[in-house]
Protein backbone atom coordinates (compact mmCIF):
# COMPACT_ATOMS: atom_id res chain seq x y z
CA UNK A 1 0.00 0.00 0.00
CA UNK A 2 1.61 3.32 -1.15
CA UNK A 3 1.91 6.69 1.33
CA UNK A 4 -1.05 8.01 -0.49
CA UNK A 5 -3.33 5.11 0.03
CA UNK A 6 -2.21 4.90 3.28
CA UNK A 7 -3.28 8.51 4.04
CA UNK A 8 -6.59 8.37 2.06
CA UNK A 9 -7.44 5.17 4.35
CA UNK A 10 -6.74 6.92 7.79
CA UNK A 11 -7.52 10.63 6.96
CA UNK A 12 -4.70 13.10 6.19
CA UNK A 13 -3.68 15.70 7.96
CA UNK A 14 -4.56 18.45 5.55
CA UNK A 15 -8.25 16.75 5.71
CA UNK A 16 -10.72 18.59 7.82
CA UNK A 17 -12.07 16.26 10.02
CA UNK A 18 -15.04 16.28 8.88
CA UNK A 19 -14.03 14.81 5.58
CA UNK A 20 -11.76 12.38 7.18
CA UNK A 21 -15.13 10.98 9.06
CA UNK A 22 -17.25 10.72 5.74
CA UNK A 23 -18.56 7.62 4.18
CA UNK A 24 -19.32 8.50 0.70
CA UNK A 25 -21.89 7.22 -1.48
CA UNK A 26 -20.59 3.75 -3.81
CA UNK A 27 -22.16 4.15 -7.10
CA UNK A 28 -22.76 1.19 -9.34
CA UNK A 29 -19.95 0.14 -11.71
CA UNK A 30 -19.30 2.07 -14.81
CA UNK A 31 -17.24 0.00 -16.91
CA UNK A 32 -14.26 1.76 -18.81
CA UNK A 33 -15.57 0.01 -21.63
CA UNK A 34 -19.18 -1.89 -22.69
CA UNK A 35 -18.70 -3.54 -25.84
CA UNK A 36 -18.70 -6.59 -24.91
CA UNK A 37 -21.09 -6.39 -21.75
CA UNK A 38 -24.95 -6.49 -20.83
CA UNK A 39 -24.91 -3.55 -18.48
CA UNK A 40 -28.45 -4.22 -15.99
CA UNK A 41 -26.81 -2.72 -12.79
CA UNK A 42 -27.57 0.92 -12.71
CA UNK A 43 -30.99 1.24 -13.75
CA UNK A 44 -29.81 3.41 -17.01
CA UNK A 45 -32.49 3.79 -20.01
CA UNK A 46 -31.56 1.10 -22.88
CA UNK A 47 -32.97 2.71 -25.52
CA UNK A 48 -31.76 6.56 -27.01
CA UNK A 49 -33.30 9.99 -25.96
CA UNK A 50 -36.06 11.41 -27.17
CA UNK A 51 -34.78 12.42 -30.88
CA UNK A 52 -36.46 15.85 -30.47
CA UNK A 53 -33.89 16.28 -27.55
CA UNK A 54 -30.90 14.36 -29.70
CA UNK A 55 -31.75 16.97 -32.24
CA UNK A 56 -30.66 19.97 -30.09
CA UNK A 57 -27.16 18.63 -29.83
CA UNK A 58 -27.22 18.94 -33.78
CA UNK A 59 -27.90 22.94 -34.04
CA UNK A 60 -26.00 24.92 -35.84
CA UNK A 61 -23.97 27.38 -33.97
CA UNK A 62 -24.66 25.52 -30.74
CA UNK A 63 -21.35 25.84 -29.51
CA UNK A 64 -20.90 29.47 -29.65
CA UNK A 65 -23.06 29.28 -26.72
CA UNK A 66 -20.78 27.81 -24.39
CA UNK A 67 -18.68 31.46 -23.90
CA UNK A 68 -21.62 32.90 -22.48
CA UNK A 69 -23.13 31.79 -18.63
CA UNK A 70 -26.37 30.08 -19.56
CA UNK A 71 -29.67 31.53 -17.59
CA UNK A 72 -29.26 30.91 -13.39
CA UNK A 73 -33.42 30.90 -12.94
CA UNK A 74 -33.07 27.97 -16.17
CA UNK A 75 -36.29 29.71 -16.71
CA UNK A 76 -37.65 28.31 -20.17
CA UNK A 77 -37.11 24.57 -18.53
CA UNK A 78 -38.93 25.57 -15.35
CA UNK A 79 -41.78 26.67 -17.90
CA UNK A 80 -41.67 23.54 -19.85
CA UNK A 81 -41.74 21.04 -16.57
CA UNK A 82 -44.83 23.87 -14.78
CA UNK A 83 -46.76 23.24 -17.83
CA UNK A 84 -46.72 19.09 -18.37
CA UNK A 85 -47.49 18.73 -14.74
CA UNK A 86 -49.94 21.81 -14.23
CA UNK A 87 -48.10 24.10 -12.14
CA UNK A 88 -46.72 28.13 -11.72
CA UNK A 89 -42.89 27.59 -12.73
CA UNK A 90 -42.41 29.42 -9.10
CA UNK A 91 -43.18 25.62 -7.93
CA UNK A 92 -40.73 24.01 -9.80
CA UNK A 93 -36.63 23.95 -8.85
CA UNK A 94 -34.05 22.16 -11.34
CA UNK A 95 -30.38 21.25 -10.13
CA UNK A 96 -27.61 19.36 -11.86
CA UNK A 97 -29.41 15.70 -11.34
CA UNK A 98 -31.67 14.79 -9.00
CA UNK A 99 -28.80 14.16 -6.25
CA UNK A 100 -28.55 17.58 -5.76
CA UNK A 101 -31.86 18.42 -6.04
CA UNK A 102 -31.41 16.07 -2.97
CA UNK A 103 -28.54 17.55 -1.16
CA UNK A 104 -30.41 21.00 -1.21
CA UNK A 105 -33.77 19.67 0.01
CA UNK A 106 -31.99 18.30 3.16
CA UNK A 107 -30.28 21.39 3.72
CA UNK A 108 -33.15 23.39 3.41
CA UNK A 109 -35.39 21.46 5.02
CA UNK A 110 -33.77 18.50 7.69
CA UNK A 111 -31.02 20.20 9.26
CA UNK A 112 -32.84 20.39 12.60
CA UNK A 113 -32.05 19.04 16.20
CA UNK A 114 -35.01 16.28 15.44
CA UNK A 115 -34.46 12.75 13.66
CA UNK A 116 -35.19 12.32 9.72
CA UNK A 117 -37.25 9.34 9.41
CA UNK A 118 -36.87 7.34 6.28
CA UNK A 119 -36.59 3.51 5.26
CA UNK A 120 -33.82 1.05 6.88
CA UNK A 121 -33.81 -0.23 3.19
CA UNK A 122 -33.57 2.54 0.55
CA UNK A 123 -31.96 5.06 -1.63
CA UNK A 124 -28.21 5.04 -0.03
CA UNK A 125 -27.30 8.24 -0.65
CA UNK A 126 -29.90 9.26 2.30
CA UNK A 127 -27.37 8.71 5.47
CA UNK A 128 -24.71 9.61 3.43
CA UNK A 129 -26.32 13.10 3.44
CA UNK A 130 -27.18 12.97 6.79
CA UNK A 131 -23.72 12.70 7.84
CA UNK A 132 -22.96 15.28 5.35
CA UNK A 133 -24.77 17.80 7.04
CA UNK A 134 -24.72 16.10 9.96
CA UNK A 135 -28.46 15.43 10.64
CA UNK A 136 -29.86 12.76 12.83
CA UNK A 137 -31.24 9.26 10.56
CA UNK A 138 -34.20 7.47 12.01
CA UNK A 139 -34.69 4.17 10.31
CA UNK A 140 -37.77 2.15 10.05
CA UNK A 141 -38.40 -1.11 9.23
CA UNK A 142 -39.92 -2.10 5.82
CA UNK A 143 -42.68 -4.99 6.44
CA UNK A 144 -41.45 -8.86 5.63
CA UNK A 145 -42.68 -8.19 1.97
CA UNK A 146 -40.08 -4.60 1.68
CA UNK A 147 -43.52 -2.81 1.42
CA UNK A 148 -43.81 0.58 3.61
CA UNK A 149 -45.73 0.96 6.49
CA UNK A 150 -47.03 4.73 6.98
CA UNK A 151 -48.34 4.32 10.33
CA UNK A 152 -44.85 3.68 11.55
CA UNK A 153 -44.00 7.00 10.26
CA UNK A 154 -46.06 8.71 13.39
CA UNK A 155 -42.84 9.56 15.17
CA UNK A 156 -43.52 12.31 17.73
CA UNK A 157 -41.04 15.67 17.00
CA UNK A 158 -39.40 14.06 13.79
CA UNK A 159 -37.64 16.85 11.27
CA UNK A 160 -38.89 15.36 8.26
CA UNK A 161 -39.72 12.68 6.07
CA UNK A 162 -38.11 11.28 2.74
CA UNK A 163 -38.51 8.08 0.96
CA UNK A 164 -38.87 6.90 -2.87
CA UNK A 165 -41.55 6.31 -4.63
CA UNK A 166 -40.99 3.70 -5.93
CA UNK A 167 -38.59 2.53 -3.42
CA UNK A 168 -35.32 1.47 -4.28
CA UNK A 169 -33.58 -0.95 -4.79
CA UNK A 170 -36.93 -3.24 -3.96
CA UNK A 171 -38.97 -1.52 -6.37
CA UNK A 172 -42.33 -1.46 -4.70
CA UNK A 173 -44.82 1.55 -4.63
CA UNK A 174 -46.91 3.21 -2.21
CA UNK A 175 -50.30 4.17 -3.44
CA UNK A 176 -51.45 8.13 -3.38
CA UNK A 177 -53.50 7.74 -0.82
CA UNK A 178 -50.95 6.33 1.30
CA UNK A 179 -48.77 9.30 0.68
CA UNK A 180 -51.41 11.54 1.58
CA UNK A 181 -51.31 9.92 5.29
CA UNK A 182 -47.92 10.23 5.22
CA UNK A 183 -47.83 14.16 4.52
CA UNK A 184 -51.27 14.07 7.27
CA UNK A 185 -49.22 13.06 10.00
CA UNK A 186 -46.61 15.74 9.47
CA UNK A 187 -47.95 18.96 8.88
CA UNK A 188 -45.41 20.79 10.25
CA UNK A 189 -42.55 19.03 8.32
CA UNK A 190 -41.33 18.54 5.15
CA UNK A 191 -42.17 15.42 3.09
CA UNK A 192 -40.25 14.89 0.17
CA UNK A 193 -41.05 11.62 -2.29
CA UNK A 194 -38.41 10.87 -4.50
CA UNK A 195 -39.95 9.69 -7.74
CA UNK A 196 -36.99 8.77 -9.72
CA UNK A 197 -38.89 5.43 -10.88
CA UNK A 198 -42.42 7.00 -10.87
CA UNK A 199 -43.34 6.65 -15.12
CA UNK A 200 -42.93 3.22 -15.03
CA UNK A 201 -46.56 2.27 -13.73
CA UNK A 202 -46.82 4.98 -10.79
CA UNK A 203 -48.86 7.75 -9.85
CA UNK A 204 -47.01 10.93 -9.35
CA UNK A 205 -47.77 13.07 -5.66
CA UNK A 206 -47.68 16.02 -8.19
CA UNK A 207 -51.26 16.08 -8.06
CA UNK A 208 -51.06 17.10 -4.07
CA UNK A 209 -48.83 19.75 -4.28
CA UNK A 210 -51.44 22.09 -3.80
CA UNK A 211 -53.34 20.74 -1.01
CA UNK A 212 -50.19 20.29 1.01
CA UNK A 213 -47.28 22.84 1.28
CA UNK A 214 -45.37 20.16 3.44
CA UNK A 215 -45.15 18.11 -0.03
CA UNK A 216 -41.86 18.14 -2.12
CA UNK A 217 -41.54 15.94 -5.32
CA UNK A 218 -38.16 15.56 -6.84
CA UNK A 219 -37.88 14.08 -10.42
CA UNK A 220 -34.82 12.80 -12.29
CA UNK A 221 -34.46 12.62 -16.42
CA UNK A 222 -31.81 10.07 -15.94
CA UNK A 223 -34.30 6.99 -16.24
CA UNK A 224 -37.81 7.19 -17.72
CA UNK A 225 -36.25 10.26 -20.38
CA UNK A 226 -32.77 8.45 -21.22
CA UNK A 227 -30.99 11.45 -20.50
CA UNK A 228 -28.74 9.91 -17.59
CA UNK A 229 -25.20 11.45 -18.96
CA UNK A 230 -27.27 14.93 -18.68
CA UNK A 231 -27.54 15.16 -14.83
CA UNK A 232 -30.45 17.03 -14.53
CA UNK A 233 -33.04 16.64 -11.92
CA UNK A 234 -36.23 19.07 -10.90
CA UNK A 235 -37.98 19.15 -7.39
CA UNK A 236 -41.98 20.08 -7.55
CA UNK A 237 -43.88 21.65 -4.28
CA UNK A 238 -45.57 25.22 -3.27
CA UNK A 239 -43.87 28.37 -3.99
CA UNK A 240 -42.02 28.64 -0.17
CA UNK A 241 -40.47 25.03 -0.58
CA UNK A 242 -38.82 26.20 -3.60
CA UNK A 243 -37.74 29.45 -2.85
CA UNK A 244 -35.92 27.68 0.45
CA UNK A 245 -34.09 25.41 -1.82
CA UNK A 246 -33.30 28.74 -4.55
CA UNK A 247 -31.56 29.99 -1.59
CA UNK A 248 -29.81 27.27 -1.07
CA UNK A 249 -28.74 26.89 -4.42
CA UNK A 250 -27.33 30.44 -4.99
CA UNK A 251 -25.44 30.22 -2.06
CA UNK A 252 -23.40 27.36 -3.17
CA UNK A 253 -23.43 27.63 -7.59
CA UNK A 254 -25.90 30.21 -9.31
CA UNK A 255 -25.41 28.29 -12.66
CA UNK A 256 -26.04 24.67 -11.92
CA UNK A 257 -26.96 23.81 -15.67
CA UNK A 258 -25.32 24.97 -18.30
CA UNK A 259 -27.27 26.22 -21.35
CA UNK A 260 -27.05 23.29 -23.76
CA UNK A 261 -28.35 20.92 -20.62
CA UNK A 262 -31.41 23.39 -20.71
CA UNK A 263 -31.84 23.00 -24.20
CA UNK A 264 -31.87 19.31 -24.25
CA UNK A 265 -33.81 18.96 -21.35
CA UNK A 266 -36.65 21.08 -22.72
CA UNK A 267 -36.92 19.51 -25.81
CA UNK A 268 -36.91 16.35 -23.95
CA UNK A 269 -39.53 17.33 -21.32
CA UNK A 270 -41.92 18.38 -23.78
CA UNK A 271 -41.85 15.67 -25.77
CA UNK A 272 -44.67 13.42 -23.91
CA UNK A 273 -45.55 11.50 -26.67
CA UNK A 274 -41.84 9.52 -26.55
CA UNK A 275 -41.93 9.21 -22.96
CA UNK A 276 -45.25 7.11 -23.08
CA UNK A 277 -43.98 4.81 -25.69
CA UNK A 278 -40.15 4.32 -23.69
CA UNK A 279 -41.75 3.84 -20.32
CA UNK A 280 -44.63 1.20 -22.09
CA UNK A 281 -41.44 -0.38 -23.72
CA UNK A 282 -39.49 -0.99 -20.69
CA UNK A 283 -42.74 -1.84 -18.45
CA UNK A 284 -43.77 -4.85 -21.26
CA UNK A 285 -40.34 -6.02 -20.88
CA UNK A 286 -39.62 -5.30 -17.28
CA UNK A 287 -43.56 -8.44 -16.79
CA UNK A 288 -41.96 -10.67 -19.85
CA UNK A 289 -38.86 -10.77 -17.45
CA UNK A 290 -40.67 -11.23 -13.91
CA UNK A 291 -42.78 -13.89 -15.74
CA UNK A 292 -39.39 -16.30 -16.99
CA UNK A 293 -37.36 -15.17 -14.20
CA UNK A 294 -40.77 -16.81 -12.16
CA UNK A 295 -40.81 -19.84 -13.70
CA UNK A 296 -37.33 -20.25 -13.08
CA UNK A 297 -38.15 -20.00 -9.44
CA UNK A 298 -37.15 -16.87 -8.82
CA UNK A 299 -38.70 -15.04 -5.79
CA UNK A 300 -39.33 -11.51 -7.26
CA UNK A 301 -40.74 -8.60 -5.40
CA UNK A 302 -43.62 -6.85 -6.94
CA UNK A 303 -41.72 -3.83 -8.90
CA UNK A 304 -43.16 -0.52 -10.48
CA UNK A 305 -40.08 0.63 -11.36
CA UNK A 306 -37.21 -0.15 -14.40
CA UNK A 307 -35.76 -2.91 -12.38
CA UNK A 308 -36.67 -5.75 -10.78
CA UNK A 309 -35.51 -7.01 -6.76
CA UNK A 310 -35.10 -11.16 -7.41
CA UNK A 311 -34.35 -13.70 -4.98
CA UNK A 312 -32.35 -16.75 -7.13
CA UNK A 313 -33.18 -20.09 -6.09
CA UNK A 314 -30.61 -23.23 -5.20
CA UNK A 315 -27.75 -20.55 -5.18
CA UNK A 316 -26.91 -17.58 -2.88
CA UNK A 317 -27.65 -13.69 -4.56
CA UNK A 318 -23.84 -13.22 -4.61
CA UNK A 319 -22.82 -16.38 -6.32
CA UNK A 320 -25.37 -15.67 -9.50
CA UNK A 321 -23.90 -12.45 -9.28
CA UNK A 322 -20.52 -13.60 -9.90
CA UNK A 323 -21.93 -16.25 -12.56
CA UNK A 324 -23.55 -13.36 -14.53
CA UNK A 325 -20.41 -11.55 -14.47
CA UNK A 326 -18.06 -14.02 -15.98
CA UNK A 327 -20.92 -14.25 -18.32
CA UNK A 328 -20.89 -10.46 -19.42
CA UNK A 329 -23.54 -9.32 -17.58
CA UNK A 330 -23.72 -6.91 -14.73
CA UNK A 331 -26.53 -6.64 -12.18
CA UNK A 332 -26.29 -5.19 -8.86
CA UNK A 333 -25.61 -6.89 -5.56
CA UNK A 334 -26.06 -5.50 -2.12
CA UNK A 335 -24.28 -6.97 0.89
CA UNK A 336 -26.33 -5.91 3.35
CA UNK A 337 -28.60 -6.93 5.98
CA UNK A 338 -31.73 -8.34 4.94
CA UNK A 339 -31.17 -7.61 0.94
CA UNK A 340 -28.29 -10.07 1.21
CA UNK A 341 -30.44 -12.48 -0.88
CA UNK A 342 -31.91 -10.38 -3.49
CA UNK A 343 -29.89 -9.14 -6.63
CA UNK A 344 -31.34 -5.75 -8.80
CA UNK A 345 -31.79 -6.34 -12.27
CA UNK A 346 -32.26 -3.27 -14.25
CA UNK A 347 -34.64 -3.73 -17.42
CA UNK A 348 -32.44 -3.76 -20.82
CA UNK A 349 -33.75 -3.64 -24.23
CA UNK A 350 -35.82 -7.44 -25.12
CA UNK A 351 -32.39 -9.05 -26.44
CA UNK A 352 -30.65 -8.00 -23.31
CA UNK A 353 -33.37 -9.81 -21.16
CA UNK A 354 -33.43 -13.14 -23.27
CA UNK A 355 -29.56 -13.06 -23.17
CA UNK A 356 -30.06 -12.43 -19.03
CA UNK A 357 -32.46 -14.95 -18.76
CA UNK A 358 -30.76 -17.66 -20.42
CA UNK A 359 -27.69 -17.56 -18.72
CA UNK A 360 -29.68 -17.65 -15.38
CA UNK A 361 -31.35 -21.01 -16.96
CA UNK A 362 -27.65 -21.96 -17.70
CA UNK A 363 -26.36 -20.90 -14.17
CA UNK A 364 -29.08 -22.62 -11.97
Amino acid sequence: MSDQTKDQAHGNPFWSPAVAQLQPYVPGEQPKTTARLIKLNTNESPYPPSPKAQAVLKEEGLASHLRLYPDPESTELRETIATQFDLSPEQVFVGNGSDEVLAHAFYSFFKRPQPLLFPDITYSFYPVYCQFYDITPQTLPLREDFSIAVEDYGVENAGGVILPNPNAPTGRYLPLAEIEKLLQLHPERVVVIDEAYIDFGGESAVALIDRYPNLLVVHTLSKSHALAGLRLGYAMGQAHLIEALNRAKNSFNSYPIDGIAQKVATAAIADQAWLADNCAKVMATREWTCTQLGDLGFDIVPSTANFIFAKPPKLSAEDLFKALRERNIIVRYFNKPRISEYLRISIGTDEEMQALVAACREVL
